[in-house]
């Protein structure tokens, strides 16, 4: 909870005074396809990444009056050194393709388009949103 949503918050509160001040900016946390899904073994991550995407709304519905977009971005599972014992795990590396929908990991540099265009003036209606990267993923039972 402190790493994956306090910190958030506390980052949120320092840097927010200034984007109000200026009446613009925008805040993009890092949330998680675990924030729409469950999975074994794992319940304190998911329900710390599901409070990342109901803060990102939350601050959303106070901040756009000042001219603050808030997002969130959740990643699917993707190739990293981070999730190597997962990759490399056979048993969980065939679920993970046999789940997904695009039938692999996600490549990181597939995050890009989705935060180039929340950063960006091509979402300046945009807040409140969770953009969900997961190769369809969480489209599918």
């Amino acid at each position: 909870i402190a790493s994956n949503l306090s910190s958030m918050f506390y980052v949120s509160r320092f840097v927010v005074p200034g984007m109000t001040e200026r009446g613009s900016g925008k805040i993009i946390n890092i949330a998680s396809v675990q924030s729409k899904l469950a999975r074994q073994t794992i319940a304190p991550y998911s329900a710390s990444k599901g409070g990342v995407a109901l803060l990102t709304q939350g601050m959303a519905a106070d901040l756009a009056r000042h001219g603050v977009q808030v997002n969130a971005l959740s990643p699917g599972y993707f190739a990293t050194d981070m999730n190597r014992a997962l990759v490399e795990d056979d048993a969980f590396n065939d679920w993970l393709v046999n789940r997904t929908p695009a039938h692999r990991w996600g490549d990181a540099r597939e995050l890009r388009g989705a935060l180039l265009f929340l950063a960006s003036d091509a979402s300046s209606f945009v807040s409140g949103q969770n953009i969900v990267v997961d190769g369809g993923m969480t489209a599918v039972v």
